[in-house]
């Protein structure tokens, strides 16, 4: 049965409980992450998941709140690893080669580190004594800018992207679909309500879309554009059809009572499916 953990399930804002975006997907003994926020790394560890089981990385879009961890998550991945692991695969729209490029390339911001661990004699013994064998190799990671359409084929799965309407044209959104044998999970990544994400969702198992705030405030804040708030993600879901809605990418005042209250209330008038209000290391079966 394929198991969807929840690894951020916040903001930008940081709180005690929540901050910023991060999933992970296990399905067919595969295990892909979608996004990478504050932290993702020693979440995921939190979790039960250890960085080198990760093989496949989807970015939704590059706000910070989406990526700020990918440096550490690339450099923990490849400093753990024994030399036999399977190649990093990283997928995401523009900007996410030149992002891990400029981490881990030849003469990216962090190749000091990695130059370090691969000459000096203390880190060649650590990388022995884990199991490895000299010369140690420097970090090898596939990273790919992808569009809307078919993305990725796995051994019994598939990903496939739709345009996500967020803060274009200063950055690509994208939201995603993942069709496993158990069925189909979608993130809608950051987005406002649109066509394109919902016929993504259409008829899934599950979909993870972004909840800002109780949809009343945003309305009168002039939040409500280019992002989804507690009726716009129910609207979204219900008119896709999904069986089951999980809110993620809850904001601080949402967060709390009886604001929760109220939008889960709000939700549960428009939308007839299963509904999780999600928390940071949660975990459930698709």
């Amino acid at each position: 049965m394929a198991k969807v953990h929840v690894i951020g399930a916040g903001t930008p804002t940081p709180t005690p409980t929540r901050f910023g975006s991060s999933f992970v997907v296990e399905t067919s003994g595969e295990q892909i992450m979608i996004d990478c926020g504050p932290a993702a790394t020693a979440k995921m560890v939190q979790a039960g998941l250890w960085p080198t089981d990760i093989d496949y990385l989807f970015f939704t879009h590059h706000h910070f709140d989406h990526d700020i961890d990918y440096p550490c998550f690339l450099l923990c991945r490849w400093d753990q690893s024994i030399g036999k692991e399977n190649q990093l695969q990283v997928y995401g729209p523009n900007l996410t080669e030149k992002i891990t490029e400029g981490i881990i390339g030849e003469n990216g911001l962090f190749s000091h580190d990695w130059k370090a661990r691969v000459g000096h004699p203390l880190s060649q013994l650590v990388y022995q004594n884990r199991g490895g064998v000299l010369p140690r190799p420097a970090p090898d990671v596939f990273a790919k800018d992808v569009t809307a359409g078919k993305i990725f084929s796995g051994k019994d799965w598939e990903v496939t992207a739709a345009d996500a309407e967020h803060v274009q044209p200063f950055l690509d959104s994208l939201a995603y679909r993942l069709d496993t044998p158990d069925g189909s999970i979608v993130f809608t990544g950051d987005t406002q309500p649109c066509d394109s994400v919902t016929q993504l969702a259409k008829d899934a198992e599950v979909m993870l879309c972004m909840c800002w705030d109780d949809q009343e405030v945003m309305d009168e804040n002039g939040e409500a554009s280019f992002q989804c708030g507690t009726t716009g993600a129910a609207k979204m879901a219900q008119e896709a059809g999904v069986k089951k809605l999980v809110l993620v990418h809850i904001g601080p005042h949402l967060s709390g009572h009886p604001v929760m209250e109220k939008g889960i209330g709000d939700v549960k008038k428009i939308y007839d499916g299963e509904l999780l209000f999600s928390e940071e290391l949660m975990s459930f079966e698709v």
